[in-house]
């Protein structure tokens, strides 16, 4: 490599760390991969649900054909024909008050002619509504996407709070305006050619989880499961030694540390780095049921209980995000409230009997993306010169989302490669 780094070391398996070592691998540095559990992929994987019967995933999450980020990692993985081909850029909608449907669907190109098109926008929206969004990219740091925009339109209960809503895992009244206008200009900002669905053939781990782990072991990477990171001892500023439970791991002076772990067990670790500390719950349903014939993949609900309904090989599931009012709710009661929602928004006959059910609550799913908490995002190089982070909290100008949780895994993974050119070349104008 003509460069003097050793190991890397990334601490934990979800979809940040799998990023920065897939990365790091295919760069052909030697990587150790670290994880807790018994599994990798975090809060994006697949498992068998003993209740169903059926292997599901255990969220819901929409991929699209801008999250670059994204796309980079499943290009470095080999995993992009684990996905369905990119579908149409609609995005279909039902009212629950109303019985209204719809799809929104942008056009080709960047300029937006589509909201010109009565059939491609928001029933009773105008074109000149969608002008409205511009001020979210005006907005000061401290603004809410409820602050900047007209909360008595049409057009803001039926798409810009349920899309900030799903963007933020935080209520429109507190999430950043700021950060919901970087999710929009990625994505309706970039037309059609960016709001292609990408769908995975089978599930989550088969396409963002089992292919890295396949890749790193192909690339000589170890990977370590079951293995807890207790504390990190650091001298000199910098990182100096693991702490696991069945043993320590001495840091050479060449090699380097990214620590890919959820925020609050950051904090533990290196008590002097601020970080978010308000988490919003997320719900999810699964029904072992089958869509009706013609049922879209997925759906978004308005008006109802439920945000989205997703249609998966026999399994029909609901996500509901910043699920405040009803993370604490029995599971039996939301089984039934929810359901009642994929009854209407998929069109099924009747009132069918409450199918086989599993709810998962994620209490903390992510940092609750409000004005206040944006402020406590570290950035990927630390103070500890052989320390980066990687994680959906460090700052990458998006919010906790899939596309945010790779991107800071390839940052990290830039970060050590910017670091070894410059030690490089410093050593060789030293030697010069």
């Amino acid at each position: 490599m003509g460069d003097r780094f050793g190991q890397i070391h990334v601490i934990g398996a979800g979809l940040a760390g799998l990023a920065a070592a897939a990365a790091l691998a295919a760069s052909g540095r030697r990587v150790v991969l670290y994880e807790s559990s018994d599994h990798a992929g975090g809060r994006c994987r697949s498992y068998v649900d003993a209740e169903l019967g059926l292997r599901i995933d255990n969220g819901n999450h929409l991929l699209l054909s801008g999250n670059r980020s994204a796309l980079a990692y499943l290009r470095l993985t080999d995993a992009l024909d684990t996905f369905e081909p990119p579908g149409e850029a609609a995005f279909p909608f039902v009212d629950l008050q109303s019985g209204e449907r719809w799809s929104l669907r942008p056009n080709r190109g960047a300029l937006p002619w589509w909201v010109l098109a009565r059939g491609r926008r928001v029933p009773g929206s105008r074109a000149l509504d969608y002008l409205a969004a511009l001020r979210l990219r005006e907005s000061r740091p401290e603004a809410t996407v409820a602050g900047r925009l007209d909360t008595a339109s049409v057009l803001y209960r039926r798409l810009w709070q349920p899309v900030a809503v799903a963007a933020l895992n935080t209520a429109a009244e507190d999430g950043s305006a700021l950060l919901f206008w970087r999710v929009l200009e990625e994505t309706l900002g970039n037309g059609a050619a960016a709001c292609r669905p990408l769908l995975p053939r089978r599930g989550l781990s088969e396409s963002l989880v089992d292919p890295a782990l396949a890749m790193l072991r192909g690339r000589g990477a170890g990977i370590r499961f079951g293995a807890r990171l207790r504390a990190i001892s650091v001298a000199d500023g910098r990182v100096s030694r693991l702490d696991f439970d069945d043993t320590p791991v001495d840091i050479a002076a060449d090699d380097r540390v990214v620590l890919a772990v959820p925020p609050a067990v950051a904090a533990r670790l290196l008590p002097e780095l601020v970080v978010p500390d308000d988490h919003a719950p997320i719900v999810n349903a699964h029904y072992r049921a089958e869509a009706p014939a013609g049922a879209p993949p997925f759906i978004g609900v308005v008006g109802g209980a439920a945000e989205w309904v997703f249609r998966k090989r026999e399994v029909l599931s609901v996500t509901v995000s910043a699920a405040d009012a009803l993370v604490d709710r029995p599971a039996e009661e939301l089984a039934q409230i929810l359901w009642r929602d994929v009854v209407k928004a998929l069109g099924l006959p009747s009132q069918p009997a409450l199918p086989p059910w599993r709810i998962v609550k994620e209490r903390r799913a992510t940092f609750r993306a409000t004005p206040e908490q944006l402020k406590k995002r570290p950035a990927t190089v630390t103070r500890w010169n052989n320390l980066l982070l990687a994680g959906d909290y460090v700052d990458t100008g998006l919010p906790a989302t899939i596309e945010g949780a790779i991107r800071s895994g390839l940052a990290a993974a830039e970060a050590v490669a910017h670091l070894s050119r410059a030690l490089t070349e410093s050593d060789n104008k030293r030697a010069g």
